[in-house]
């Protein structure tokens, strides 16, 4: 298994990776908005500060996560492993490599948010290390309302803080 960092003409398989891995969320209420990315969006926040890593087995791509470096931490989304290869600890090998990023460029924290629907998401990011920290409401269009917990990892096993 490979973690490379992506580059902006890896949009594509930036983006067949996301909608692989995210169209278990297309019956939820409302559907992940990574339903809604295209191969020019992804490209164009690539272009604007945003990065991500893909990884490869036998140089098939089979999983990627984005990210940005904020002033708070490194925060990261769109986790994503296609189908077949989930339940093989990729998600976690993606984690293990956004931390080592981290740790290299000095960041003190890894951060994720996390529908409070999706538990199994919860349970992952648990089992490494995260905590929650916030929960909070976040209001879609037509008054649908999404509940999401914040989570995060303090690097270099610091003990978590109750608040940012």
């Amino acid at each position: 298994m490979e973690v490379k960092l992506a580059n902006v003409s890896d949009a594509g398989i930036i983006h067949e990776l996301m909608i692989k891995a995210f169209m278990e969320y297309k019956d939820e209420v409302p559907p992940s908005n990574a339903l809604d990315e295209t191969v020019d969006s992804i490209s164009t926040s690539l272009k604007n500060n945003e990065m991500a890593l893909i990884t490869y087995i036998d140089k098939k791509p089979v999983g990627m996560v984005r990210f940005k470096l904020k002033e708070d931490g490194l925060y990261f989304f769109r986790l994503s492993v296609i189908p077949e290869k989930q339940g093989q600890g990729i998600a976690k090998k993606i984690v293990k490599s956004l931390e080592e990023y981290a740790k290299h460029k000095e960041v003190p924290k890894l951060l994720c948010k996390v529908r409070m629907t999706v538990p199994k998401n919860i349970k992952l990011y648990s089992s490494i290390g995260f905590s929650i920290y916030n929960e909070e409401i976040v209001h879609k269009s037509e008054g649908i309302n999404i509940k999401v917990v914040s989570m995060l990892k303090h690097i270099g096993g610091k003990p978590c803080e109750s608040s940012l």
